[in-house]
Formats: C-alpha cells, structure tokens, sequence
C-alpha cells in the first residue's frame, strides 16, 4: 500500500478503535504449534488459526488455506474469492 511508517501506525490504531484486538500469548503460541503439526499447516496459517480459536471465532475468511476445512468441530475457513462450480 505504500504507507509510510506514521500512516501505517495511523491506520492500525484506527483499526483497533472498529476492532477487538487479542493479544498472542503462550497459550495461543502453543496452540499454534500443535495445530500447525496435527494439520500441516504453515507455523504462520496456524497462528492465524490458533489466534481466532482463542478469540471463540466459528469462521476463518483466508484464500491461502483449505476451503471449507474444520478445526477442532469449530472453526470454519472459508476462502471469500473461491467462485462456486
């Protein structure tokens, strides 16, 4: 986006006030890292998905991982650009 470090800040805090933000803590962490053995997924994915698991999210919008894959009976991802057959 060509955002200089100032309107990169200026952006992120505007996203906080519309957005609840979780902090990553261990417990996150080590989900990640179960999560990211047991699914095979990148350590980077499966912080995303550790992260909205502690956050009680039911759907995941991400176009990098398996659509429509379920974690733990609770978590949906979903890829916002597949086009339906």
């Amino acid at each position: 986006m060509s955002m200089s470090w100032p309107e990169l800040r200026a952006f992120t805090s505007a996203i906080g006030t519309l957005l609840t933000v979780h902090a990553v803590t261990v417990e996150v962490h080590e989900t990640g890292l179960a999560l990211a053995e047991r699914h095979t997924l990148s350590i980077y994915d499966a912080m995303i998905v550790a992260a909205a698991l502690h956050a009680d999210c039911d759907t995941l919008w991400s176009e990098d991982m398996q659509h429509d894959m379920v974690i733990d009976n609770r978590l949906r991802i979903v890829n916002p650009f597949r086009v339906a057959p």
